[in-house]
């Protein structure tokens, strides 16, 4: 993935949501990943807060996408069990904030349970995305997804 900066998942989720915010509008899109992000929810209200969300947010529904090889998919593990349940269209588009360009995670036409919700993403740092949903046209959440090893599932 390409980025302008270096910003490591570790640094995430000590900031607010108004950083997040500006470091998501400075950080270009990159490269659309392949293989499995790994999750974390960032709520913007600082690393204890972020922690004690993180945990039960990542066992339960968030814990990361899987991106098809062909980077034109992804599937959303959910539940304890990691069943790979909930799908997106992966593609390049306009940011709703600032109409820089993204990588969007479109769940409108595949997935049921959540055919409201849009994510972005764009590149921070080397493997490091960072992401917000949402849900209708309102930001809902931010969210990062660290990528160390390329594992990758054909469509």
């Amino acid at each position: 993935m390409s980025h302008a900066t270096d910003i490591g998942a570790d640094r995430l989720p000590a900031m607010s949501r108004p950083r997040l915010d500006r470091l998501f509008r400075s950080s270009p899109p990159g490269e659309i990943p392949r293989g499995t992000g790994e999750g974390t929810v960032l709520l913007g209200l600082g690393p204890r807060t972020n922690a004690v969300a993180a945990g039960p947010a990542r066992r339960l529904v968030r814990q990361g996408k899987v991106f098809a090889v062909d980077g034109r998919e992804l599937r959303n593990p959910v539940t304890p069990f990691g069943i790979r349940a909930v799908r997106a269209r992966v593609h390049r588009d306009a940011s709703w904030p600032d109409g820089g360009a993204c990588i969007v995670l479109d769940h409108a036409h595949t997935a049921l349970v959540a055919h409201r919700i849009r994510d972005e993403v764009r590149s921070v740092g080397r493997a490091v995305c960072l992401g917000t949903v949402y849900g209708g046209r309102r930001q809902v959440l931010d969210f990062s997804l660290t990528f160390r090893a390329e594992r990758t599932w054909n469509s």
